[in-house]
Order: structure tokens, then C-alpha cells, then sequence
């Protein structure tokens, strides 16, 4: 009973010891080490130098101007322009048929049981007075038509009347008497069929016919 009594009494000294030797001694700080990045430089006392992540380049802005200005092609496949080849033939195809047109004779009409040239048909005329001095060689018909009404009697003197003060107005315009010729055919060869004015006031003409060579 003594032994356990001096062995309790051992152990609290012993832990009473233990304690104080704790609480004594000052406690060493913890040392936080920095392990610097592989490849990171070292500046001065060993203090890594910090860098800062490259900023991403940015596209290089093209100017107003640049965006405009083009290569010919790239224009061309974006707006569907037309080649300037294409242009020129097409220009040349409509002078070729404005050049064929204006190289016709033209007819011109007469009023109603008339064969007087009208004035609305003097510029015709003047320009059919151009298509001759342009082809000094032709020979041409001058045929004289008429409308339904009236006897056949009196229409094809009719529209040798107005075959003839056709031919008349050319002569005196310029024209080679022997360049032409004059026939008519009346009421018998109506070039619009129909029986009221809309048909017949495009029967009463002076129509011209080239004559083969």
C-alpha cells in the first residue's frame, strides 16, 4: 500500500514537470518556404520576380479604307457585278440593233380616202431619204394600199396615188428617181384584218420593198 502510494505520487510530479517544461518554452515559429516555379528568375536575396501572363495579342484592325479596297475578284464573286467585257458586248449588240433599225425603210399611213403625206410622216420620210443615200444601189417598190371601203376600181387608183406622192416626196428629198418604182394593190393585200378603224387605218399605207438584186 506505501509502494503504490509513492509510485502515484511519482507519476503526478512527473506530469507536473512535463507541464511546465511545456508551457516554458517559447514555441518556434513555423517557416512557410516558397518554392518558386520552374524557370521563374530570382532576383535579389533570392526574391522571385513575379511575372505577369503575356497579353494575348489582339488582331490587327484594317481601317475603313481597307475594308473597302478589294481585289477585282472577290468583288465580283460578292456582288455579282457584271465584267466590264460583258458590258462592252452588250453595248455593242444594242448599237449593232439600233444601227439595224434605223437602216429600215419605213412605211407611213394616210388618212381616210387621202394621199396627201402627213406631217406625222414627213420624218419617216426623211429618214427613209438617209437609208437611200446610204445605198446608192438599191432599187425599191413603193406599194400603195388601201382600207376595205370603196370599190376595188377606187381603191387601186387610190393607192397608186399615195404610191406616187410618196415617191414624189423622196425624188425631192435626194432620192434617184431611178431608185424607184411604184405598184399598188388597192383593198386586196389589208395589212391588218379587221372592220372598223383599227384595222383599217393601218391598211391605208405606202409600204417599200427592197427589189432582189
Amino acid at each position: 500500500m506505501r509502494r503504490m502510494s509513492r509510485v502515484w505520487i511519482g507519476s503526478t510530479i512527473a506530469l507536473a514537470v512535463t507541464a511546465l517544461f511545456l508551457t516554458g518554452c517559447p514555441k518556434r515559429p513555423e517557416v512557410v518556404e516558397t518554392v518558386p516555379p520552374p524557370g521563374a528568375q530570382q532576383g535579389q536575396a533570392g526574391v522571385p520576380v513575379i511575372q505577369l501572363a503575356p497579353k494575348p495579342a489582339t488582331p490587327t484592325e484594317k481601317s475603313p479604307t481597307e475594308v473597302a479596297v478589294q481585289a477585282p475578284e472577290a468583288r465580283l464573286g460578292e456582288t455579282g457585278a457584271v465584267p466590264e467585257v460583258k458590258i462592252a458586248e452588250t453595248e455593242v449588240r444594242h448599237d449593232a440593233s439600233a444601227a439595224a433599225q434605223a437602216s429600215e425603210l419605213k412605211d407611213i399611213y394616210f388618212d381616210f380616202d387621202q394621199s396627201a403625206i402627213r406631217e406625222d410622216s414627213k420624218q419617216l420620210l426623211h429618214g427613209n431619204v438617209e437609208w437611200f443615200k446610204q445605198n446608192a444601189a438599191a432599187k425599191v417598190i413603193i406599194e400603195g394600199h388601201c382600207d376595205e371601203r370603196g370599190s376595188s376600181e377606187y381603191n387601186l387608183a387610190l393607192g397608186q396615188r399615195r404610191a406616187k406622192s410618196t415617191r414624189d416626196y423622196l425624188v425631192a428629198g435626194g432620192v434617184p428617181a431611178n431608185q424607184i418604182s411604184t405598184i399598188s394593190y388597192g383593198k386586196e393585200r389589208p395589212f391588218v384584218q379587221g372592220h372598223d378603224e383599227s384595222a383599217w387605218r393601218w391598211n391605208r399605207r405606202a409600204h417599200f420593198v427592197r427589189q432582189a438584186k
